[in-house]
């Protein structure tokens, strides 16, 4: 059995509630990613932020990324996986909620992420080829 903790791109860097979209999008930029777990002062998970959150909900509506916070654009409980969980519960969760990038969390701390990427590299081609399709295609 295939596990999160063994698809997942370990050591994810969380942007803080309180940093800047401009320290996110510079973070993303030098960590070549396309999103960041936003974590609390408390360390724990308590959302994501994409380089499309940046542009849609700050630039586009003509807000200042240098004094709108990541914590500002945090959006309900975001949609986890334990470490432990198998990859047919990994591919469930994504291709349910329509989601392409996946907090993996081990004793309620953030312990790595699962993108598409991570999948393309560890799963057989039919079912990455049914995840894009659930998850990418046009609804």
């Amino acid at each position: 059995m295939t596990t999160a903790r063994e698809i997942m791109h370990a050591g994810a860097t969380c942007i803080r509630e309180n940093e800047t979209l401009q320290d996110a999008a510079r973070r993303m930029k030098e960590l070549d990613v396309g999103a960041l777990p936003i974590c609390g002062e408390d360390d724990r998970l308590h959302g994501i932020i994409t380089d499309r959150d940046i542009v849609v909900k700050c630039l586009a509506k003509g807000k200042d990324p240098r004094t709108v916070t990541a914590g500002q654009l945090e959006q309900g409980k975001p949609i986890t996986i334990d470490a432990g969980a198998d990859v047919n519960q990994v591919l469930q969760a994504m291709e349910e909620h329509k989601i392409r990038r996946l907090p993996v969390i081990d004793n309620h701390r953030l312990v790595g992420m699962i993108s598409e990427a991570d999948l393309a590299r560890h799963l057989p081609e039919d079912q990455v080829g049914h995840f894009v399709e659930v998850v990418c295609a046009a609804p």
